[in-house]
């Protein structure tokens, strides 16, 4: 598991470049389940990010980022702007992969981002926890159990205000039935 620290260091660089280029972004995934839900590790980073202004600016993206210390493969990356699809950055001076997913899983989520402070002094913008919870429904309908997990702990842990949102993203994305099916799990296995 990696320190604090380096996840700070790593998204303090990323999000420089991010920010000189006007790509507004959000933090997702595994911090957001932390953040929202229990804590649990996480080995990488996940974003958000605008894919038209990235697309405008991907030459100069491309550059700064090479230029901060990240590793990536400017063919991959160029498609994955293109076909809307996840690439990966390496922090070089921290041995971390960012996972960038250059499309909203759940539309108009960066418009409903809210600001956290991720780290002692450090606010970002995060994706909401009707959003959080409605990505990591799309993962669990994609197969992945450890979302499944992370929705019903930030179900429990949501405040009652924001339960109507999170049934209304459940209903776009056409996945009611197994909202309810996950939420009526059980956390552990018993023996």
């Amino acid at each position: 598991m990696y320190p604090a620290e380096i996840f700070r260091d790593t998204l303090s660089r990323l999000l420089a470049v991010l920010t000189r280029h006007a790509v507004r972004f959000h933090l997702t995934g595994g911090i957001t389940s932390v953040a929202y839900g229990e804590p649990r590790m996480t080995q990488d980073i996940d974003l958000v990010v605008d894919n038209p202004a990235l697309a405008r600016c991907l030459d100069a993206f491309l550059a700064a980022a090479t230029q901060a210390g990240f590793l990536l493969d400017t063919d991959a990356v160029r498609r994955a702007v293109a076909d809307r699809s996840m690439f990966q950055l390496f922090d070089l001076a921290e041995a971390l992969k960012i996972d960038v997913y250059p499309r909203e899983m759940i539309p108009g989520e960066l418009d409903r981002s809210i600001r956290l402070e991720v780290f002692e002094g450090l606010s970002l913008p995060v994706v909401s926890r009707p959003d959080a919870a409605a990505s990591k429904l799309a993962w669990a309908a994609k197969g992945s159990h450890k979302s499944r997990r992370d929705l019903r702990q930030i179900v429990r842990l949501m405040p009652a205000a924001e339960r109507p949102e999170l049934d209304r993203l459940a209903g776009l994305l056409g996945l009611k039935t197994l909202f309810a099916e996950i939420l009526a799990e059980p956390d552990e296995l018993s023996g």
